[in-house]
């Protein structure tokens, strides 16, 4: 995953997930301009196993974090980036399983088809718990983001999961037990998303404390 050559960057003339557009308005009698980005709006799972509990999470290499931590290195058109000085780790990330809404299917349709191509679980219909919808980057694509929360154990694993090879997706299902996902919210080392932090904060909140009450297995962490 994180074994990445020939880095280099061009303009992007054209996308099947972006459009760019410059927004002109006129606010309080001044006249402003803006730069956007339309993009899908999206769905993301937080997934927690109590047959074993632990969160499941995916490890994947997103090129826009490696591009961001590697900007000290200013570059020209197809300049290659050293990756001996920028290694591919920069750009590996913990999240949410996730997917692209893309498709007109009820939003938790959608989620549990990512859950099962992404973390290899079938979610039975009725399972997902929507905690909230907020933006996503705000101040550029200012697109929707659902979160749902789904509590699955080992009986429902069915695959390895990884993604779907012909879309060229490369994600590593990641466990944390309890206690190490509590430290990754404050844990700036590794690069995670705000909606990770805020379902992780949510859980803390509303479903640990009856998780702690009802399982005696005596060893939750």
């Amino acid at each position: 995953m994180e074994n990445i050559t020939d880095v280099h960057i061009t303009s992007l003339k054209q996308s099947k997930y972006l459009t760019a557009h410059s927004l002109h308005y006129v606010q309080s009698e001044k006249k402003k301009v803006c730069d956007c980005v339309t993009e899908h709006s999206d769905v993301s799972i937080l997934l927690f196993n109590s047959s074993r509990n632990v969160f499941i999470f995916v490890k994947q290499f997103r090129p826009a974090v490696y591009l961001y931590n590697s900007s000290t290195e200013v570059l020209g058109e197809n300049e290659v980036v050293n990756t001996l000085r920028h290694p591919g780790s920069l750009g590996v990330t913990i999240e949410l399983c996730a997917g692209l809404v893309d498709r007109d299917e009820p939003l938790a349709d959608i989620a549990r088809a990512e859950v099962l191509e992404e973390c290899g679980y079938l979610v039975p219909e009725g399972s997902l718990r929507k905690i909230t919808s907020c933006r996503n980057g705000s101040s550029i694509t200012g697109a929707l983001v659902t979160l749902f929360y789904a509590q699955v154990t080992d009986e429902m694993k069915v695959s390895q999961g990884g993604g779907l090879e012909e879309e060229g997706e490369l994600i590593e299902v990641v466990e944390l037990p309890v206690g190490q996902a509590l430290d990754l919210i404050y844990d700036e080392s590794v690069n995670r998303e705000a909606t990770l932090l805020l379902a992780l904060q949510w859980f803390f909140s509303e479903i640990w404390p009856v998780l702690k009450k009802t399982n005696i297995s005596g060893n939750l962490l």
